[in-house]
């Protein structure tokens, strides 16, 4: 796969122009994508800015090691790749503002418009179709706003491209704590992305999980699921003082999958039934078999 080149600074805080796919992949005009725009006449705008104000007041420091020692355990439940992502059907993410569709319909949408334009690499077609599953911690006692949205590290100073900025911190006790509000905080420069503590989502279980359960798909698969959800970082610019030639690397990787990821998302509901055959095979292929979750 020949990814997306990327050799300039990304200064940008709206992704909408940087992964602007030509041509446009679904039937919504590609300005009214990532509206974050607070209206709370319009009962999906106030959805999303309610989901984000509540992950950007209780996701801590603190609060990122407790998931991760909860999670990384894989002790929750088992079930096959396919299982979970029927499991989907039943998720509406709350934080999405482009679409209030189930979240397997975006799966398969994602992952045929990659098999569309990249037919031999089996591997990124199976990435596009779980890169949200582990969303399935919605089914498991986590609130939403835990497991969706975008993400960005803990333990240093809030980026201004954050979705609804440094102001949506306000009651974060991190915004106060002199150890995590400098723009180091806890991290060394160009430590590498490899060293943050990133927000606990469903980018990072989902990363976790493949490593743990060893599935074959490729480490260029991985990164794409593990930071397609930090938009600050490869939309908006942010945290590259932290980053570093390894990262230039896995922004290219990121970036051919997110224009995949944000403008497939249409009315447009692919034949999930007929395409089973060809997923199941590709599941089979990768990550076979029942899984610790």
């Amino acid at each position: 796969m020949a990814p997306t080149k990327s050799n300039s600074p990304i200064s940008m805080i709206d992704p909408s122009q940087l992964l602007r796919p030509e041509p446009v992949f679904s039937d919504k005009p590609i300005d009214a994508f990532r509206d974050y725009t607070i209206d709370d006449s319009d009962p999906i705008k106030e959805r999303v800015r309610r989901t984000y104000y509540l992950m950007h007041t209780n996701v801590t420091v603190d609060l990122v090691k407790q998931k991760r020692e909860k999670w990384l355990k894989f002790n929750h439940f088992k079930s096959t790749i396919k299982d979970a992502l029927i499991k989907l059907n039943e998720l509406v993410d709350e934080s999405d503002p482009d679409t209030d569709l189930p979240n397997i319909v975006h799966a398969f949408q994602t992952a045929e418009r990659i098999r569309q334009d990249h037919p031999d690499d089996d591997w990124f077609h199976l990435t596009g179709l779980i890169h949200d599953l582990g969303k399935v911690m919605a089914f498991y006692g986590e609130p939403q706003w835990c497991v969706v949205g975008d993400t960005f590290p803990v333990g240093c100073q809030w980026a201004d491209s954050i979705v609804y900025g440094p102001e949506s911190f306000k009651d974060n006790p991190d915004t106060y704590n002199p150890k995590y509000n400098t723009k180091y905080g806890i991290y060394q420069p160009h430590c590498g992305l490899d060293k943050l503590l990133m927000s606990w989502s469903h980018d990072e279980y989902l990363y976790q999980f493949l490593l743990h359960n060893k599935s074959k798909i490729p480490e260029s698969g991985r990164y794409m699921i593990r930071y397609h959800s930090f938009y600050p970082w490869h939309s908006g610019g942010d945290y590259r003082h932290l980053t570093n030639d390894k990262d230039e690397e896995i922004l290219k990787l990121v970036l051919e999958f997110n224009k995949y990821d944000l403008y497939t998302k249409c009315e447009n509901v692919p034949d999930i039934e007929a395409l089973w055959p060809y997923y199941e095979g590709l599941i089979e292929k990768y990550i076979p078999g029942v899984c610790e979750w």
